[in-house]
């Protein structure tokens, strides 16, 4: 082969191109990527990292005719979120509307090719490429940098409720403490699951407005007696000023247990859209004013990127939705955390009652604190 080096192939457009010529004759022409570079071209192409371009649409536009007497395209690239020219070629090629040949290679296909025995320079055991792949999902830091650039599946941040950035801005090293270290006024959240969802509880310590993870439990398919316990020990704290507690469905007898052992320092929340959609952006808005830290864990930044925002097409209520898996739950701790956040607003003191019937004091307070607060206000 014979190198031109950089030759210019349009003086007036100042389009210029590195050229290979072969003893053949043929010609590879590597060409920048302005669509005008392709205009009144022809032959083979191919399109490198085709999702991050600047302007896809016009340089589809431009390459696309080049190859009208039968050259062949390839389009190469890794995703770039599910609004790109590329992943709708991709859809499209799945859904078979276009008769595309569609290649994908993720990490651990390439692996078990033999990528990492490439990268060793030796046979490898199946324990050296799980813990070589593991190692690098570690250090990708997020889950939207593994799943795009690794796994070639695409994550559209346009839907996410809270974005990656706004997360790590509110993360804080050495953040969680001991019971015995928490001085100020402490609030949980809990979110309750059994076997398919996790049981997550957060904690957190006010101080001055702001609010300081201090501790988070999270619990796999573990029976109802040892949560309790669990739940319990956090709820006597002696700077306990109020939990609100996921009573939906199953968590609703944990809820009433804890309320009848605590009394007015437990606020039991049935989920239902609107609660969701008012916890959600009570969290939202505490990320975006910097009033909430947590502790760096991949785990939870993921748990709390994972909340989806859906449109609905009849009614004013936000849907979310969320993919669940079976190590990472379904955002459980995205709703402790907002139900400890929405404890923090509410700082209750036991009602007293003076009334000379003795005996109505009693039906005058019953059942005050039973309703969610929430529902209280919706239903005003």
């Amino acid at each position: 082969a014979k190198p031109y080096g950089k030759t210019i192939i349009h003086s007036d457009a100042d389009l210029k191109a590195y050229i290979i010529e072969f003893a053949n004759g043929r010609k590879i022409k590597a060409l920048s990527s302005n669509p005008k570079a392709f205009r009144s071209k022809e032959g083979k192409v191919v399109l490198d990292e085709f999702a991050h371009h600047n302007n896809p649409k016009e340089l589809w536009m431009a390459a696309k005719p080049c190859i009208t007497w039968g050259f062949p395209l390839r389009i190469l690239s890794t995703h770039n979120g599910q609004s790109s020219k590329f992943y709708q070629f991709v859809e499209s090629i799945k859904q078979k509307k276009r008769k595309w040949s569609l290649h994908s290679t993720p990490i651990q296909l390439a692996v078990d090719e033999g990528f990492v025995d490439k990268i060793f320079k030796r046979e490898t055991t199946e324990e050296e490429r799980q813990e070589w792949l593991k190692e690098q999902e570690t250090d990708c830091f997020d889950d939207y940098t593994w799943k795009q650039e690794f796994c070639c599946i695409p994550v559209d941040e346009s839907t996410s409720f809270i974005p990656y950035d706004m997360i790590v801005s509110c993360e804080l090293e050495n953040i969680l403490k001991m019971p015995e270290e928490m001085t100020g006024d402490i609030y949980v959240g809990m979110d309750i699951g059994r076997v398919k969802d996790l049981t997550a509880i957060w904690v957190l310590e006010k101080r001055d407005n702001i609010c300081y993870t201090r501790r988070l439990e999270i619990l796999k398919n573990t029976p109802y007696h040892i949560q309790q316990k669990v739940l319990y020990d956090i709820l006597s704290h002696p700077n306990l000023r109020r939990c609100s507690m996921d009573a939906t469905g199953m968590g609703k007898p944990l809820a009433e247990f804890a309320q009848d052992k605590f009394g007015y320092l437990i606020e039991p929340i049935t989920f239902n859209p609107k609660v969701k959609e008012n916890l959600a952006y009570g969290l939202r808005v505490h990320f975006e004013n910097k009033t909430v830290y947590i502790h760096s864990e991949r785990e939870v930044r993921d748990d709390l990127h994972s909340l989806r925002r859906l449109p609905v097409l009849q009614g004013n209520t936000v849907k979310f939705d969320v993919e669940r898996t079976e190590t990472d739950g379904h955002a459980d701790r995205f709703w402790a955390l907002a139900l400890a956040l929405y404890a923090s607003k509410t700082n209750y003191e036991p009602m007293q009652v003076e009334t000379r019937m003795r005996r109505k004091s009693i039906d005058m307070t019953k059942g005050l604190f039973k309703k969610s607060n929430l529902d209280y206000f919706r239903n005003r």
